[in-house]
């Protein structure tokens, strides 16, 4: 059984004991508004106080998950501070990217970016985000037809382009701007905080064990 027929199958059951029909993948109008009534009426629960700016917060926070962090002033500068960094290491300049980003004009930075899901050959990967949150400097990231999930998790360096106007205070801001702005949840949503990381042996950091050893972020102010 193929995976997306065992998702079928698994969602069916669900649905199944739910008492909903089995063949009526979608939500009814009567579960969206009950959906949409619970949330207006549910209690946010306790948050801490985030205080000044979020975009200086989140580039604060996202250091200190060890990711490193680029500002530029507007799209344009985009490609020039990728190569940058990527030079600054000596990484390769071939990578593979969002089609979301496929207007950008790498070439004239010196890279070479196909616009396509990463292979194992492919050591770097360009993305964009949904949002950014600046209480914990997490990416968040929704899988779709030109934004997958694959991108941000099999090449060994991530950069990922964050808009500063769409950077909001937590999590919470995070799930109802989805809301607001996608109706409903993606297949898949990636929240990044910083490289993949493991502390199994000896309770000994190392990164780079499930995915990237490295998250750049490019903040652009005037995006």
């Amino acid at each position: 059984m193929d995976t997306t027929a065992a998702r079928r199958s698994i969602l069916a059951r669900i649905r199944a004991a739910q008492g909903r029909a089995v063949t009526s993948p979608m939500p009814t109008p009567h579960e969206r508004e009950a959906v949409a009534d619970y949330l207006a009426r549910h209690p946010q629960g306790p948050r801490p106080p985030l205080e000044g700016d979020l975009v200086a917060r989140f580039v604060e926070q996202a250091r200190t998950m060890a990711s490193t962090v680029d500002e530029v002033a507007q799209l344009a500068d985009v490609p020039a501070a990728a190569a940058r960094y990527l030079a600054s290491l000596e990484l390769p300049t071939q990578a593979v990217a969002w089609q979301t980003l496929e207007s950008f004009d790498w070439a004239a930075a010196g890279l070479s970016v196909a616009f396509r899901k990463p292979e194992d050959r492919d050591l770097v990967g360009l993305t964009g985000c949904f949002c950014a949150t600046a209480e914990t400097g997490t990416l968040v990231l929704l899988s779709g037809p030109q934004t997958w999930a694959s991108g941000a998790l099999l090449p060994e360096t991530h950069i990922a382009v964050v808009s500063a106007s769409r950077i909001v205070a937590g999590h919470e801001d995070a799930f109802a701007l989805m809301r607001a702005e996608r109706g409903e949840l993606p297949r898949a949503v990636n929240f990044v905080s910083g490289p993949s990381r493991t502390g199994d042996i000896e309770q000994t950091i190392v990164l780079g064990a499930h995915g990237p050893y490295r998250v750049h972020v490019i903040v652009v102010h005037g995006a």
